[in-house]
């Protein structure tokens, strides 16, 4: 399934335009992992974390880089493997459904652009394998994301 995913993923990255692409890839992201009620991206934009394309219910629009498991990935640019969201305790819950997390930085010259986040409705449903994945995916993203100069 990864080597399918990753294919899928660097197909629709040859998409120039930057939503179109993401929205794609929240599809896509959507549609290939099984236990998900959100998946989608955020912008490191105007000193704080905004929502960009995504699958799933409402999402928060606005995260400080200060707040919950986005914000640590922002401020360490490393990705947070969260078992139980409920043990984090600045979690922001924008949906209460949430049970564990994933959130991947997207890297370019250093800082970080934008995160990769997945949230799941069971405990502990994430592990350094599907990390591992999402990881391969930001570098992809990053590539795409200076080849066509994308800003957020």
């Amino acid at each position: 399934m990864e080597i399918i995913f990753i294919e899928q993923s660097k197909a629709i990255l040859e998409e120039p335009d930057m939503i179109a692409a993401l929205s794609n890839l929240s599809a896509l992201i959507n549609e290939s992992f099984d236990r998900l009620n959100w998946a989608g991206f955020y912008f490191a934009k105007n000193g704080e974390l905004v929502l960009g394309p995504f699958q799933g219910k409402v999402a928060c629009t606005h995260i400080p880089f200060d707040k919950g498991v986005c914000g640590l990935t922002y401020r360490t640019c490393s990705t947070q493997i969260v078992p139980d969201v409920h043990a984090v305790k600045d979690h922001i819950a924008c949906d209460s459904a949430s049970r564990s997390e994933l959130c991947v930085p997207v890297m370019v010259n250093g800082s970080c652009v934008l995160e990769i986040d997945l949230d799941s409705p069971e405990p502990d449903r994430f592990d350094q394998d599907t990390a591992d994945i999402f990881n391969r995916l930001a570098d992809l993203i990053t590539d795409a994301w200076i080849t066509y100069g994308w800003t957020a």
